[in-house]
């Protein structure tokens, strides 16, 4: 592990590197007091990166929370070490290398988005010990369990077709990374009226803040071809339904954007129903970017947890 600290102007920051068993640096960013009670540990989404989280982390540290971004194998600063293929179980022990680097003890608070909700599952699912003694919450915001790319039999046509597609795509970009990349190079960028177009569809809500739509787009449009096709098949083979006990010892927020197409909203219902103790919070308006759309629907369960106050348990179930 490597650390430098540098100020930001408003927070000071402590960029550390964090190195995996096969070599992988992952850049992880420190924030908030270093003596302070609880760490919250952010993990984000495919084809994002940490920075993903900056007003959550600029409201918990200014708040006296001590809070962690890093940017996962192959996305943002970190780069993609030996292992192959990538799969989520990886990425969770990943999380673990991070928690033993940057928080080795004390309580701490996991937050996780998309990809990175699927990491925590992992973690869950690999180190059940952790949950309850030094995981003490989890947000799970705009994720699933497992069926993202459904393949089975009975399904509808349509289902079968779109899946089969998109395996296809991404299985030739890993096949053909150089060809993919030239190709990148041949699509309008981030900044134009119709790639914001497709990003704000497929991300968000209709009335999402188009300053907000920009910076996502710049973040999936930088993201390496070789780690946007690498990473598919991962989030295809994700299953960890009926694994996830260990999140049943921890206060558990679901979060979900009531528009969310990327992993529709009934995967966080399955996962509440799952966790019955979970508190499920379906934000109206919003898309699969529910974390910068509206903020504080993950920054306030993140400071009850910080708090050491329980979820409530109401609704169906668990609904808020």
């Amino acid at each position: 592990m490597t650390a430098d600290t540098r100020d930001t102007g408003t927070l000071a920051r402590q960029d550390i590197t964090v190195r995996t068993g096969d070599d992988a640096q992952l850049c992880a960013r420190v924030a908030g007091p270093p003596d302070a009670a609880v760490t919250v540990v952010f993990a984000h989404g495919w084809t994002l990166h940490g920075d993903v989280w900056r007003a959550q982390v600029a409201e918990l540290a200014a708040a006296g929370v001590r809070v962690v971004i890093y940017d996962h194998r192959g996305h943002g600063r970190s780069t993609a070490g030996r292992a192959t293929p990538w799969t989520i179980d990886l990425l969770g022990d990943d999380l673990a290398d991070v928690i033993d680097a940057v928080a080795p003890s004390g309580p701490v608070v996991l937050c996780g988005h998309s990809m990175g909700g699927m990491t925590i599952m992992a973690l869950a699912a690999a180190r059940p010990e952790l949950f309850g003694s030094r995981v003490t919450g989890v947000v799970l915001v705009g994720t699933s369990a497992g069926s993202l790319v459904p393949t089975g039999r009975g399904l509808p046509a349509a289902v079968r077709l779109k899946s089969a597609a998109q395996t296809r795509f991404f299985a030739f970009g890993q096949r053909h990374p150089r060809f993919m990349a030239r190709g990148r190079t041949l699509l309008p960028g981030p900044d134009r009226p119709g790639h914001l177009r497709i990003v704000r569809r497929g991300l968000f809500g209709p009335t999402a803040d188009p300053t907000v739509v920009r910076e996502c787009a710049r973040m999936v449009f930088a993201t390496p071809m070789t780690t946007v096709c690498g990473f598919f098949p991962a989030l295809a083979a994700h299953d960890k339904a009926g694994v996830l006990t260990a999140l049943a010892d921890v206060p558990v927020h679901i979060v979900v954007g009531a528009f969310d197409r990327l992993t529709p909203i009934g995967h966080s219902h399955a996962l509440a129903a799952e966790l019955p103790a979970a508190t499920l919070h379906v934000e109206r308006g919003c898309g699969h970017m529910v974390l910068t759309e509206r903020p504080e629907s993950v920054t306030d369960p993140l400071r009850e947890l910080c708090a050491g106050t329980r979820p409530r348990s109401a609704g169906a179930p668990g609904e808020a």
